[in-house]
């Protein structure tokens, strides 16, 4: 049974010639595809023309992608500098979602005061698609059997009635783990659910808040999904993602109650094509 059961599936998805396509890649393609479209939808009704978008993306995809590749290497130097070729291979995983945030947000700020549309509207259309994306990108992480947590049993995975397929998959270098890509994928998934519920419920959101509440709500789950990682990024003897993700959420919910001081401050709904009555 044991066999059967550390039978892993196949990271790579098919063949082109000498070229493998690995599912990490197709999964988080699949996630960005999704997230333009929905962005693209929301900006129409938010007045963002669909090319500003497309363009935006075409600067900011490439960023995110850079940048979530710097983030990790810098905090695996160690392993990094005697292996420089490695650096390039991001289809084997190893991109930090905090370092793509980075990246992404300084292209949309460049891109947003270039082009004279408001920062915080476009973060607001992009925030919830961002995280549905984070939760289907979770399940490349899956394909490739990172981002797990510590050892657990085999009636521990089989008590949260779990597909078959996904406890086979967590059988990893001789034992059960901890499928904490699955917790943060669907923490990510429920974010996006009340998110997207909630911001078209006429003052509710302030412009900014719909883009802070996404920043609380990853933050806040990610800090707790990160202490079961046993592949955590380190700063010391400190998690790197727990010590970003206490400043993010502390940072979003004092940005939200300076803003909201802000008589000026707009509705996220105001000049919508939604009646906001």
């Amino acid at each position: 049974m044991v066999n059967l059961l550390s039978l892993a599936l196949n990271p790579i998805a098919f063949n082109l010639g000498p070229i493998e396509v690995h599912w990490y890649g197709i999964i988080i393609a699949s996630g960005v595809i999704l997230a333009v479209w929905l962005a693209v939808r929301e900006g129409d009704k938010r007045g963002i023309k669909a090319d500003d978008i497309y363009d935006m993306i075409l600067w900011a995809l490439p960023a995110a992608l850079i940048c979530a590749r710097l983030y990790y290497v810098i905090f695996q130097w160690s392993y990094y500098k005697d292996n420089p070729g490695e650096i390039i291979k991001i289809w084997d995983g190893g991109i930090a979602i905090y370092g793509s945030l980075i990246g992404a947000m300084i292209v949309v700020i460049l891109f947003c005061r270039h082009r004279f549309i408001p920062v915080w509207l476009m973060l607001d259309v992009a925030a919830p698609t961002v995280i549905l994306a984070q939760a289907i990108g979770r399940w490349g992480n899956f394909m490739n059997q990172e981002a797990f947590g510590q050892v657990t049993s085999l009636s521990f995975l089989q008590g949260l009635h779990l597909p078959h397929f996904i406890i086979t998959q967590m059988y990893i270098s001789g034992a059960y783990r901890q499928p904490t890509f699955l917790y943060e994928s669907l923490w990510s998934l429920l974010g996006f659910t009340v998110i997207v519920t909630l911001r078209h419920n006429p003052h509710f959101f302030k412009r900014g808040e719909v883009f802070l509440t996404y920043v609380m709500w990853y933050s806040f789950g990610r800090f707790f999904v990160e202490g079961m990682r046993t592949d955590s990024l380190m700063l010391g003897g400190l998690r790197v993602s727990q010590i970003l993700s206490i400043i993010l959420f502390v940072g979003a919910i004092g940005l939200i109650i300076y803003r909201r001081r802000n008589s000026h401050n707009p509705w996220y709904l105001e000049g919508s094509k939604l009646t906001t009555n």
